[in-house]
């Protein structure tokens, strides 16, 4: 089985073009399929051979992570064994693909992180307040404003390059998912501090392709790209500063970013555009949200309320 797991591993990185990251979770997921076929049969059973692999076999792995695992996680993995037998029985070596009629766990419903207005003002004070002593942390108050100010997702932040950016009309090109390019705006709060963070970044600000934020200087002075656990570990770091109860992440800015102009009565399809999203059944999420809200202020205001939540 082993053997085949490299031919998957050449399909998905030569044939479908897949990403050394994406590429990686099939393989920890068919490396976890594996162990736990090797422990639930016989010591003496030898080599697994995919054709002796049976829908039994499937199910009872995806048994054995339901005690442990979040549902969406475990869809992920049975999406990974699918996708595996489908290319075995594709290329004839297999009869028959064990996964196929095998059902994908209902994930989750939740309602994503959103701060509030003044959670996220105590958010953007704290980096501000940090930021007064210069360096990094003048990129670290840039970074959390143009993400709360556009709405754009961390990729898209990471990818865009210092051309992309317009202060003067206050906005930003990003290139989001499929390649598609949008333009997002910066409000005056944002283009204030991504002024200053740009003024002070020195020569790591030249060239055609110069990133707009700057990780660690590599070798020979050279700039790199900041990536986007860095991002990851800056809005972490300032949530704890400026001691708000939540821990948002960079998408949590976003999902922050939607539900404030739909506070604010902005309407879903422009919320779409901003977004970049392709449906609007995924902005709608964040009405929910909205309604919750609303649902909850009528709860602890109206004297005949009477609900508990």
């Amino acid at each position: 089985m082993l053997l085949f797991v490299d031919e998957f591993q050449r399909y998905l990185l030569i044939e479908k073009n897949s990403s050394q990251h994406t590429v990686d979770g099939y393989l920890r997921d068919l490396t976890q399929f594996y162990g736990f076929l090797i422990e639930s049969r016989a010591p003496a059973s030898g080599a697994i051979d995919p054709n002796n692999v049976e829908e039994t076999d499937i199910t009872g792995f995806v048994y054995r992570l339901c005690a442990a695992s979040r549902k969406t996680t475990i869809a992920r993995k049975l999406s990974s064994l699918k996708s595996f037998f489908r290319f075995l029985l594709k290329k004839g070596l297999v009869k028959a693909n064990p996964a196929g009629l095998v059902p994908v766990p209902k994930s989750e419903k939740y309602l994503p992180i959103v701060l509030s207005v003044e959670e996220a003002g105590s958010l953007m004070h704290a980096a501000k307040v940090n930021a007064a002593r210069q360096g990094e942390a003048l990129r670290d108050l840039a970074i959390l404003e143009v993400l709360y100010s556009s709405g754009i997702r961390v990729s898209e932040l990471t990818g865009a390059n210092l051309k992309d950016v317009d202060l003067e009309s206050g906005t930003i090109r990003v290139l989001g998912k499929g390649g598609k390019e949008r333009i997002a705006f910066l409000g005056s709060f944002a283009k204030q501090s991504l002024g200053v963070y740009i003024k002070n970044a020195g020569q790591c600000n030249e060239g055609p392709d110069a990133p707009v934020f700057i990780g660690r200087t590599g070798k020979n002075g050279a700039c790199q790209r900041i990536s986007q656990r860095t991002v990851q570990r800056i809005v972490r770091r300032y949530s704890a500063l400026s001691g708000i109860a939540k821990h948002p992440t960079p998408h949590a800015l976003r999902h922050t970013f939607a539900t404030h102009l739909l506070d604010a009565g902005v309407d879903l399809r422009t919320i779409q555009e901003m977004l970049g999203h392709a449906r609007l059944s995924t902005t709608q999420r964040y009405t929910r949200v909205s309604i919750e809200g609303i649902a909850r202020a009528y709860d602890r205001a109206h004297p005949r309320a009477g609900r508990q939540r």
